[in-house]
């Protein structure tokens, strides 16, 4: 067995919603599979016990967490996107920080031609 190292995330119910959204929104992204909760299962009938999906190539696992904790997501884990075009980079912006947080405003910020980090988990998003 190789040794492997992904990013993995924890919602409350979420999962399925997420997968759909960050898949839709990146190219070279999928799916690749999901294992629900049964009525023998801890978690929520249907919702998600684990799940596999990649985004630009970068496979990422994730749960719905059948326990509630005190913590959420935190931005000191982001994934940091490259965009192709500034109309991408606009369109992620607008996506992905829907509902959440915006942490630094999209703006020339000398290190990129346009950078902003939104939050939904936590996303850098760059035109270098």
């Amino acid at each position: 067995m190789t040794t492997t190292v992904r990013p993995f995330l924890m919602f409350e119910g979420k999962a399925e919603e997420a997968m759909q959204l960050y898949v839709s929104l990146l190219p070279d992204s999928k799916i690749i599979d999901v294992v629900r909760y049964g009525p023998e299962r801890p978690g929520a009938e249907g919702s998600v016990l684990k799940a596999l999906f990649s985004v630009a190539g970068q496979t990422v696992i994730c749960i719905d967490s059948p326990v509630k904790h005190a913590f959420t997501f935190t931005p000191s884990f982001s994934f940091f996107v490259d965009c192709e075009s500034e109309e991408q980079l606009r369109a992620l912006s607008s996506a992905l920080g829907d509902g959440g947080q915006t942490f630094m405003a999209l703006n020339n910020y000398g290190f990129s031609r346009l950078f902003t980090w939104v939050s939904d988990v936590s996303w850098q998003l760059n035109l270098p």
